[in-house]
């Protein structure tokens, strides 16, 4: 009987868990893709990965909703999965051209939100640090 109840509590930490290792590929992969289009010829295809960028994240609020935090009142695990891409998102509106915070004010507001946490603000990249190793990679790779 014991067993049953831990498979049971373990199974959404689980689904939970792949979820967001999902969404957090999906989201590094269409940010690159940013990152790769936004210095070619292709602006059909910037523009498409912008959109597409932006949809997941816009799925992602919709789960948050109205609550501080995905769990609801306090910081959790998926809190703790997805907010390091957040120290991505000045250089992908940089080089993609995208306000986030204009297309998905929830989710920044749920950053700040998470940035006030000591543990988060001191374990998280600089974003303009973040920044600064793109320019340097796309110097590097001879894109700029």
């Amino acid at each position: 009987m014991r067993s049953g109840r831990i498979s049971l509590l373990c199974c959404p930490l689980i689904l939970t868990r792949e979820l967001m290792q999902g969404f957090g590929l999906i989201l590094l992969i269409r940010g690159s893709i940013i990152f790769q289009r936004s210095y070619g010829p292709q602006k059909e295809e910037l523009e498409e990965s912008k959109k597409e960028f932006i949809e997941t994240i816009k799925i992602l609020e919709g789960e948050l909703g109205d609550k501080p935090y995905f769990g609801g009142e306090t910081f959790g695990f998926v809190d703790l999965s997805f907010i390091p891409f957040y120290s991505w998102f000045i250089a992908y509106e940089i080089f993609g051209n995208i306000n986030i915070e204009a297309k998905c004010p929830k989710i920044i507001a749920w950053a700040k939100r998470c940035l006030q946490k000591e543990t988060v603000a001191k374990s998280l990249p600089d974003q303009n640090k973040v920044y600064e190793l793109v320019v340097h990679l796309r110097k590097r790779d001879g894109f700029e």
